[in-house]
């Protein structure tokens, strides 16, 4: 049993959350949008999102009323590596995540309306954990990101959408300048999250979806230096949050200190093992 009142939502003291749950069953819209606003205002998420994902979870199972629960736990998945102060709940949630993981893998068919299709996609990367991609996913209408370029550190602007599909050097006065078009990635050499999107929405028709993903997993000239890079490798090595392991929290990472000190000839070296 969770004692709500003791929990602090978005609002304040949670107590209202289980009557909030009671009516959403329903269908009553008005405590759905509280529950939003509570659990996962404009994205950021509290210990109290979290204790909630079990009862979410639950009314997901029931496709057609679940819906709105589903995209709930996909938001605050996508908010788990947020500073929240539960690590230890979302490791107890280990179990419930992957429940979610496949409920949403279950709703991608054929014959999705585009825009539900890539909210399931998305809520499926935030339950596997890889929130990089779920925040990055788009419809690619009209896509921008910038990402450096790894050999002269140009900021380099990648554009996929319905004007172009190019990278450019962004002149504040001019706008896109020096475009220069983007290398779409075969899609039979694609691998790892790029490959099983991209062959997630070619099973289930998504054209505009797996096009769009060949051009994020592909590569881009920068128009400063002209070499070329992976757009979804820069992109990662700037934004991808600290690992995650979602049954023990996060991924302890051992870095080696080298340590100089001084001896009679000159300087001699020891190393530490760092624990982070």
């Amino acid at each position: 049993m969770i004692d709500w009142s003791a929990l602090q939502d978005a609002y304040g003291p949670a107590h209202a959350i289980p009557g909030l749950l009671d009516r959403a069953i329903a269908r009553d819209q008005e405590a759905v949008d509280w529950l939003w606003g509570r659990l996962c205002h404009q994205g950021t998420i509290t210990p109290t999102s979290i204790a909630a994902l079990p009862q979410l979870a639950d009314i997901a199972k029931t496709e057609d009323a679940g819906d709105w629960a589903l995209d709930l736990a996909g938001a605050i998945a996508g908010g788990l590596l947020q500073p929240h102060g539960a690590d230890e709940e979302v490791a107890r949630c280990a179990a419930t995540l992957a429940e979610l993981r496949a409920m949403a893998a279950a709703r991608l068919r054929p014959g999705l309306d585009g825009t539900i299709y890539l909210s399931w996609l998305r809520a499926m990367l935030a339950f596997d954990g890889q929130t990089l991609w779920f925040e990055a996913l788009d419809d690619f209408t009209d896509y921008f990101v910038t990402v450096a370029c790894p050999h002269c550190d140009a900021p380099v602007t990648i554009a996929v959408g319905d004007y172009g599909c190019y990278s450019s050097i962004r002149d504040w006065n001019l706008g896109n300048v020096h475009q220069v078009p983007l290398r779409p990635a075969v899609p039979h050499k694609l691998t790892g999250t790029g490959r099983m999107l991209h062959e997630s929405a070619v099973r289930d028709g998504q054209q505009r979806l797996a096009w769009g993903l060949t051009h994020l997993f592909g590569q881009a000239e920068c128009p400063g230096c002209g070499s070329a890079f992976g757009i979804a490798d820069e992109y990662a090595a700037a934004n991808a949050p600290a690992p995650w392991d979602f049954a023990r929290g996060h991924i302890k990472t051992t870095f080696l200190l080298v340590v100089l000190r001084p001896s009679r000839a000159g300087y001699c070296c020891g190393a530490v093992d760092v624990d982070c």
